[in-house]
């Protein structure tokens, strides 16, 4: 019996790193096809529609479509994908990559391009008619991943967490720490502000170490709000998690956050990870702001959690 072939619909605003994305998809094995025709999209995702180890041995599949694409109409375009959601012989999913207005313009303005939706007008003039275009595609889509001050580093193992050969069906869970002064993580789903706790950053011995050094956690633990704070948390997420999955979300994403990224929400994402893996979840885990790079966990038959290098 064959299994869904795995397709990867890659839209998104001009200039918001379309074509990465579909590059970081081509290394990770998927035949790659960007801007067809809209006419041929259908053709193009139905044939030879088995999975790797079905008759045809057809590798996954992501196909680049926006508004460059010739006939491109989004109204057709989103009923077609609503369809072909419907086929049992595909898992479709669509990523739509996004960046805020002034990050464009300065993409654009570094490269010189002119803008597909603007050829004779300015920059901004397209980046705003394209982002009303295709708000129904972004609104439709399983992953919005906001390029907005994200290197390309970044973007790439965000890539490689979601769809990488050997994630097994089912729902991954991406735990991070970052702190506040930089901004939010721009993809979290669920955001813990862990401020409240106290910070070792005041302590000399502790400052230059992080919450992955045993002092540093000793010291976290023994706040006494901590013990409550990771009871609720937990007795949030766990019988969260598998609801999310039921409704068919893919992956999670988790952020906790603190003052400079390094202390609390350093030992809290670590103890996370730990506990969500242990309740058989496959579990990605990151500091945004250590900047650590430590090669994944060696793979065991049970739950997986992985270390990645922000």
């Amino acid at each position: 019996m064959s299994v869904p072939r795995p397709v990867v619909i890659v839209t998104g605003l001009s200039g918001a790193g379309k074509a990465s994305i579909l590059r970081v998809l081509e290394d990770l094995g998927h035949e790659t096809v960007d801007n067809p025709p809209l006419s041929v999209l259908g053709s193009l995702l139905t044939d030879g529609g088995e999975a790797p180890g079905g008759p045809s041995g057809s590798p996954p599949l992501a196909v680049g479509v926006d508004t460059r694409s010739r006939g491109f109409d989004v109204s057709i375009l989103s009923a077609g994908l609503q369809a072909l959601r419907l086929r049992p012989d595909m898992d479709l999913q669509i990523v739509f990559a996004a960046a805020d207005a002034d990050t464009l313009m300065h993409r654009y303005s570094e490269t010189r391009r002119r803008h597909p939706l603007a050829p004779e007008g300015s920059a901004a003039e397209g980046i705003a008619r394209e982002a009303e275009l295709l708000a129904p595609l972004r609104d439709a889509a399983d992953w919005v991943v906001d390029t907005t001050g994200l290197p390309l580093p970044d973007l790439r193992r965000m890539v490689e967490a979601r769809f990488r050969p050997d994630r097994a069906p089912g729902m991954s869970v991406s735990v991070k720490s970052f702190g506040f002064p930089k901004g939010l993580p721009r993809d979290a789903d669920l955001v813990f502000d862990l401020r409240f706790l106290r910070n070792p950053h005041y302590d000399p011995i502790l400052r230059p170490m992080t919450g992955r050094d045993a002092p540093v956690a000793a010291f976290i633990e023994a706040d006494p709000d901590f013990a409550p704070f990771w009871a609720h948390l937990t007795g949030l997420l766990d019988p969260l998690l598998p609801r999310y999955q039921a409704e068919g979300k893919k992956y999670l994403s988790v952020a906790l956050g603190c003052t400079g990224g390094k202390h609390r929400s350093v030992l809290t994402a670590e103890r996370l990870a730990t506990h969500l893996a242990r309740q058989g979840w496959r579990v990605d885990l990151s500091h945004r702001e250590l900047r650590l790079t430590v090669e994944p966990a060696a793979p065991s038959p049970g739950p997986e959690a992985r270390v990645l290098s922000p």
